[in-house]
Parts: structure tokens; sequence; C-alpha cells
């Protein structure tokens, strides 16, 4: 009897709880996007073009002239700033020497003078604060130097370092950096 009052009332007790929902939805947790930006590192500027003909504004073609040993019948100019690249010709088409100049990164200044001057090339240290490295190969010399965030790269057309690092040393003073 115990067994037969026992039913009914859990049949009573049921019909009397909470009803639950079929159709509701079941919020769900989405998870969370985690956005991570890292910021590439600083790249080497592409190898600077002349572009105009004018006047180099820190280093005299008089002065690189009788440094490099050759006439200068024309100078032309990249378009960079703040410093343009200079870029002496021997002739109409033929450069003898090119200065490039770089000031910004200091990462990006050591990576411009090694490409130019990579690891196993002379070492470099004029004028006294700057260090690189210089290259002589069958077309000329590549004299390289940085201080800080700023590249000198001077390349000519002529075998012997001493010209190369004379017209670094110069452009370096005429730069005033």
């Amino acid at each position: 009897m115990k067994r037969a009052l026992l039913l009914p009332l859990l049949g009573v007790l049921a019909a009397c709880g909470t009803p639950v929902a079929q159709d509701v939805p079941v919020p769900t947790t989405q998870p969370q996007q985690v956005t991570t930006t890292t910021s590439a590192a600083p790249t080497v500027p592409p190898a600077p073009k002349p572009v105009n003909d004018g006047t180099c504004p820190y280093l005299a073609t008089g002065f690189v002239a009788e440094a490099n040993g050759q006439r200068v019948p024309k100078v032309k100019l990249s378009t960079d700033e703040p410093h343009p690249a200079c870029f002496f010709y021997a002739n109409a088409t033929e450069v003898q020497l090119t200065v490039r100049v770089y000031v910004g990164d200091e990462g990006i200044a050591k990576r411009i003078v090694n490409e130019a001057a990579p690891d196993g090339s002379q070492p470099a240290n004029s004028p006294t604060g700057w260090t690189g490295g210089y290259v002589s190969n069958e077309g000329g010399v590549v004299y390289a130097v940085a201080k800080s965030n700023a590249a000198v790269v001077v390349t000519s057309n002529q075998k012997q370092s001493i010209k190369a690092r004379r017209i670094a040393e110069e452009a370096i003073k005429g730069l005033k950096i």
C-alpha cells in the first residue's frame, strides 16, 4: 500500500516542479580571440639611385676629383632625405664614386655597413669613433663606417682604400654627424 500512495505522490510532485524549457538556447562561452601584433624589424632601405643632376651638399666635387684621382664632369643625387646619396661620374655614364649616407635607426645603420663591408673585410675605424670595414675587389673599393644611428658608405672605382677613407672622412665632416 505504501507503494500505491507513493507513485501518485511522485507524479504530483513532478507536476509542481519548475518547468524545463525545451527550446531555449543555452548560452555558450565563445573563445576570445587574442590579437597580437609584432612589429617587423626595421629593414635596410634599398640602395639609392642617381636621379637629379646637382651638387653634393656635403662633399665638394673638387675634393672628390683630387682624392679619387679622376676628373668629375657630372654629379647626380638621389632623392633620399635628409641626406641624398651623391654619385660622382668619370664620364657621361660611368660612376667613379658614390657616397651613401643613412641617419635613423642604429640597427639599420650597422646593417648597411655590414652589407657593404661584411665579415671578413678589413676593419675601418676612421674618423675617430666610427667603425666598420673596407673591401677591395676587381671593381674598386668600398669603405663603410657607422657611428650610433648614422652610416656612411663610400664606393670607389679605385682600388686604394686610402682614397675612399679620405672621402668618407671629408663627407662626415661636411655632414656634421
